[in-house]
């Protein structure tokens, strides 16, 4: 019996629709790159409970023909390419001809469109893959499409979709992903009835202070220009200054007109910036690159945001000569002039650059004094402190803790360095980050609050006032009663601006709107839903920003206590955002070091 058969169309759709359509951001970007290869000038996205109900995309494109407005419900029917060269020279957004067919199955899909020649335009209803209905019908020049009711026939894809903040934070990021990269275009985003972005046509430097520069008026001032061009790629964008970058920031790459995620790159500007960010602090870029699209593999996975590019290594190193040429050309950064013979050129803080003579620099004389000890900054450490304790056991090599080892003290700690604590233990010194290990601690004792709404507030003499954008909104709403509850007293001011007036009391001496930022962009950085990763991530925020700070004298019973309730805490290896908090060089180690 034969049992090997086709799927029904609508099947097959379905099954497409899970790759392509995973959420209402999906159908957002597949309806708005549709208008954006039709040549439109402005593009509106009325949105409706954040998608579920309701998602429109209307443009005034090009529009389409009775028959191609047909034909584009069909599964791999595109406009884009005719044959599969054409997968190596692709300009436009689309050409799997996958996406109208996969919303059409999930989706109840209602569609208007009319080009500039026709008097009238046509409409038609899809249902489910099923045409309910199809009419010549009176539209303005361009297509309109409404999705209602996403999954509608899927309870289950339906089921789980995200709250309604979420969702309409994963629509706001996608929207961010296209306007940033077409400037020329305007757009319009509607939520609910309330207009949540208005983007007029402009530059792109312009286009990234109306979305981000919220409270910022030198937002634009704060980013540095790249530009190279070669055979191989043409880049272009902003990158941040050191002095300007944080813990949270905003990090694009585009590849011809295309948003994409690339972590290699990513690598290329933070060894750029390597060794001028505070810890903890990013870079903020928008990084556009311009290349032969026969230098590029778009076809990897149907959200199109993976791109392999024919040789990473090459692009690589241009995109750090040109990162780092920025940051020099702003005396941020020292360059060395390769092209002179046996002269340095290093800029001044004020951009003048002072040469050299025609010889290496001198080697500087520095007078060293052979009994300096680094322990004795702060305190008197006594020189070898194992024989303080001749009747210790000698204590094998200890490479790492095992899970569930507590280390025994054996004598008092003493601090280096302003930034950390060496603890000698019975299985070897033990070197503590300060700050990273009271962050631990503060962490176990915030979430606690959380937890139980015990948190406490100290009101501010002076209310202050945060901006927003509409993605952090939907963060900042959807975690209020948590903030409420650790201590803070939040009110909206205007649309976007939120204004503080009182903190928890345990923050009396940070600043409350970069805590409240930081608190936001952990949550957005993970992606999380439930209550109980909400708290985490908010703990985790305010516990580093309220920890003791690198540079900090500690006295002997202030590293005594930070130690103690260290190594009582059920996980001390490491913070709870995964990094290292302590080491210990076995005696063993020691040794082979001196």
């Amino acid at each position: 019996m034969d049992i090997v058969h086709l799927l029904p169309d609508h099947v097959a759709n379905q099954i497409a629709a899970g790759e392509v359509i995973q959420r209402p951001a999906s159908c957002l970007k597949e309806l708005v790159e549709n208008s954006l290869d039709a040549e439109a000038t402005s593009i509106q996205v009325i949105v409706r409970d954040a998608g579920r109900t309701l998602l429109q995309v209307i443009d005034n494109g090009k529009g389409m023909s009775q028959t191609d407005a047909r034909m584009a419900f069909e599964r791999h029917a595109t406009s884009k390419i005719n044959q599969v060269d054409d997968l190596f020279s692709l300009r436009t957004m689309g050409f799997r001809g996958e996406a109208l067919a996969s919303i059409c199955a999930v989706a109840q899909v209602e569609m208007t469109t009319r080009q500039e020649e026709d008097e009238v335009g046509f409409r038609i209803e899809v249902d489910g893959s099923q045409v309910v209905e199809q009419e010549p019908c009176a539209c303005a020049k361009g297509t309109s499409v409404k999705v209602k009711n996403l999954f509608y026939n899927v309870p289950v894809r339906r089921k789980f979709l995200k709250t309604d903040q979420t969702e309409l934070r994963n629509l706001l990021t996608e929207f961010y992903h296209i306007v940033l990269v077409y400037p020329k275009v305007q757009f319009l985003f509607v939520h609910n009835d309330e207009i949540l972005l208005d983007l007029p046509a402009t530059t792109e430097k312009l286009r990234i202070q109306t979305i981000f520069g919220k409270g910022s008026h030198n937002y634009g001032a704060q980013l540095l220009d790249i530009h190279t061009d070669t055979e191989l790629v043409s880049i272009r964008g902003f990158v941040s200054k050191p002095e300007n970058t944080a813990k949270s920031s905003q990090q694009y790459f585009f590849v011809n007109g295309r948003y994409m995620r690339h972590p290699y790159f990513h690598k290329a500007i933070m060894t750029a910036y390597s060794g001028m960010l505070p810890g903890e602090y990013n870079p903020t870029y928008f990084v556009y690159f311009d290349i032969d699209p026969q230098a590029i593999d778009v076809n990897i996975h149907p959200t199109k945001t993976e791109i392999k590019f024919s040789d990473e290594q090459a692009v690589f190193q241009i995109l750090l000569a040109a990162v780092r040429e920025a940051l020099g050309k702003f005396s941020l950064a020292p360059t060395i002039d390769f092209d002179r013979s046996g002269e340095i050129e290093m800029p001044t803080r004020t951009s003048q650059a002072s040469t050299v003579g025609n010889s290496f620099p001198k080697a500087p004389s520095i007078q060293v004094d052979p009994s300096y000890n680094p322990f004795r900054t702060r305190q008197t450490a006594p020189r070898n402190w194992q024989t303080i304790y001749p009747d210790r056991p000698t204590q094998p090599e200890v490479e790492q803790l095992q899970i569930g080892t507590i280390p025994t003290i054996s004598a008092p700690a003493y601090q280096y360095d302003s930034r950390y604590i060496l603890q000698p233990t019975e299985q070897g010194l033990m070197i503590i980050n300060q700050h990273r290990a009271h962050a631990c601690i503060l962490y176990h004792n915030l979430l606690e609050q959380l937890q139980q709404h015990r948190g406490t507030t100290q009101q501010l003499l002076f209310q202050e006032v945060i901006e927003l954008t509409e993605a952090e909104k939907t963060i900042l709403e959807a975690i209020w009663e948590d903030l409420h509850a650790i201590g803070f007293v939040i009110d909206q001011f205007s649309k976007t601006a939120y204004s503080i007036s009182g903190i928890p009391a345990q923050l009396a001496e940070n600043d409350a709107v970069l805590v409240l930022r930081d608190i936001i962009h952990n949550v957005e950085q993970t992606g999380i839903n439930a209550a109980q990763q909400w708290q985490e991530q908010i703990a985790v925020a305010m516990a580093n920003d309220m920890a003791i700070p690198y540079g900090k004298t500690l006295t002997q019973d202030e590293m005594q206590d930070l130690v103690q309730h260290l190594l009582s805490l059920p996980t001390y290896m490491r913070t709870p955002d995964g990094k290292k908090v302590l080491t210990i060089l076995s005696d063993g180690e020691l040794r082979d070091r001196i």
